[in-house]
């Protein structure tokens, strides 16, 4: 198992039914040296611990009991009672159908990866949250990451947008800005990565 350092400090909540499902990503999460995981198979647990404790990254399924991966998500993104609305979500699902995908991306995922899953596509996803955070989009029947994933030169006088929401920069103990010191971890774990498969 390698270890990236600086992925310690990272809390992540999984959230699948499926017990199976939920050993198989905590040993990838560990493998990746993230060692503060949440599980839960209650998908209204998880609200709750998404609610009371400090996540920095949610893992769910699809397709669950009770309540799939999309209503936790709506949830979570727009409840009065949500402190965690800006939190990364990696959406796992066996359907990839067009729809679906767009469905997902509508209720505010953040990334998704296709089932059956292994851990340099998960990898993948959580550096993109990490490296990459995408910025946060309120309207009137949205609230989540900028579902644009182009950029395309626009004339200053046709921006019709305003100045994107950004999240909150947690602070890490040693005074540095959380999502700074894991995304450099997160880029060394991934160059070291792909120097493996290379």
């Amino acid at each position: 198992m390698q270890f990236f350092p600086g992925l310690d400090r990272l809390t992540v909540l999984l959230v699948d039914d499926n017990s199976h499902m939920l050993h198989i990503v905590r040993t990838m999460m560990r493998g990746f040296g993230i060692v503060h995981i949440f599980e839960s198979r209650d998908p209204a647990e998880a609200i709750d611990i998404a609610r009371n404790d400090s996540i920095d990254l949610i893992i769910l399924d699809y397709q669950m009991d009770m309540l799939d991966g999309l209503e936790f998500t709506r949830m979570l993104r727009t409840a009065a009672d949500s402190h965690n609305r800006f939190v990364p979500i990696i959406l796992l699902t066996a359907y990839t159908e067009r729809s679906r995908i767009l469905s997902a991306r509508d209720a505010g995922v953040t990334e998704i990866c296709a089932k059956p899953i292994n851990a340099s596509e998960l990898w993948r996803k959580i550096a993109a949250c990490v490296n990459e955070p995408r910025p946060f989009v309120r309207t009137k029947t949205f609230f989540g990451p900028d579902r644009r994933r182009r950029t395309i030169e626009w004339p200053a006088e046709k921006e019709r947008r305003k100045t994107p929401i950004e999240a909150p920069q947690p602070q890490a103990p040693d005074g540095e800005t959380a999502p700074k010191a894991a995304g450099e971890a997160a880029s060394q774990a991934a160059e070291a990565i792909l120097e493996q498969a290379g």
